[in-house]
């Protein structure tokens, strides 16, 4: 199997890397020349919690890539969701009949990229760890979290199997027939991760506010309301329960806070304290992926007549930090929480 990475950096970066120290065919693809230079020169080091190491790299820019023209067996798509499209497009033409293309990503990108490639090219992918770009050449690498491989159409294929045993080499990869379960379990997980960065805090902090809990797990019901309405029951993964958080009419509380103090734990003991979205918006100064995660959800529950006010006000707030017109701020979660005392949602 060879291995083209498209996006070398936090999480191409890392599942490259690993693949490359097992003896994998691995070509790396990332835009930016400076990355792709150091690569090339120094190597790829990935700074873990457990160890740090550093592979050789084959790396190249897109246009280097292109120009080459490799036939592409396996691609692992590794950039932000909003560069799906920017990503593959210079790369169609080299696609062949046994190509295969994985969705390294957060979001509901595999619908992208089969609008791109095609249903039966497009394997679907959850994946769970944390890593950070710091500099050319260099990531951080939080720890082994949850990965799931899986078909769209829910099949448990050899190719799949095959990719999976590929990926032990970094670790416990598996096998999926709910791919898209385990997808908007990821995003209404990424609900509470985005109200997390209205705040210059850790993720476990913001977790541990008992004051802004109700409101935040409301904030996640209303993403696993969609998922209801689009017919899919909503996987859980690395202490991230969706069953206890929705339908709101069988919630536990005790039971629910017990698992969120185990997720606050999960979240204080990893290397990395904040989250990706965070760090776009606290150090990198780029937009987040909103735009191609919750705003498509919100269009969804549009469609399917569900309010989703806490999501609609939380879009808007994330935009505003983007823009720099406000800051991060504690008032952000309160003004999520007001919204929602106000009884402008009716919970069913």
């Amino acid at each position: 199997m060879e291995i083209t990475v498209i996006g070398a950096g936090a999480i191409g970066g890392v599942l490259g890397a690993h693949l490359v120290r097992a003896g994998n065919k691995v070509t790396f693809c990332d835009k930016d020349l400076e990355h792709v230079h150091v690569m090339n020169s120094r190597g790829l080091r990935i700074e873990g919690p457990d160890e740090t190491f550093t592979v050789e790299c084959d790396a190249y820019t897109p246009e280097q890539l292109v120009k080459k023209k490799p036939v592409l067996d396996t691609v692992f798509l590794c950039v932000k969701a909003q560069h799906t499209k920017e990503a593959l497009k210079p790369f169609i033409h080299l696609v062949g009949d046994e190509t295969k293309v994985v969705s390294f990503q957060n979001g509901l990108c595999e619908n992208e990229i089969a609008s791109l490639v095609g249903r039966d090219k497009t394997i679907g992918c959850f994946v769970n760890f944390s890593a950070d770009y710091l500099e050319p050449g260099r990531i951080l690498y939080g720890g082994v979290a949850a990965l799931y491989l899986g078909e769209l159409d829910g099949k448990i294929s050899q190719r799949v199997t095959d990719l999976q045993k590929v990926l032990e080499c970094w670790g416990p990869a598996q096998v999926t027939d709910n791919i898209w379960g385990y997808l908007w379990g990821k995003m209404s997980y990424a609900g509470l991760l985005y109200a997390t960065a209205l705040v210059d805090e850790t993720m476990a902090a913001v977790v541990r506010k008992m004051d802004l809990r109700e409101t935040l797990m409301e904030l996640c019901s209303e993403i696993l309301e969609v998922a209801d309405k689009e017919g899919v029951k909503p996987i859980g993964f690395d202490d991230w329960v969706p069953g206890l958080v929705y339908p709101r009419e069988t919630r536990d509380q005790q039971l629910l806070d017990n698992q969120l103090e185990k997720l606050a734990e999960r979240m204080a003991a990893n290397k990395k304290t904040k989250s990706g979205i965070w760090r776009d918006l606290a150090v990198r100064k780029r937009k987040t992926e909103i735009d191609s995660q919750l705003v498509p959800i919100l269009e969804m529950g549009a469609n399917h007549q569900v309010p989703m006010p806490l999501t609609e006000l939380l879009v808007s707030l994330i935009k505003e930090i983007e823009t720099g017109s406000t800051q991060m701020d504690w008032d952000h979660l309160y003004k999520l929480k007001g919204l929602y005392e106000s009884g402008e949602k009716i919970c069913s």
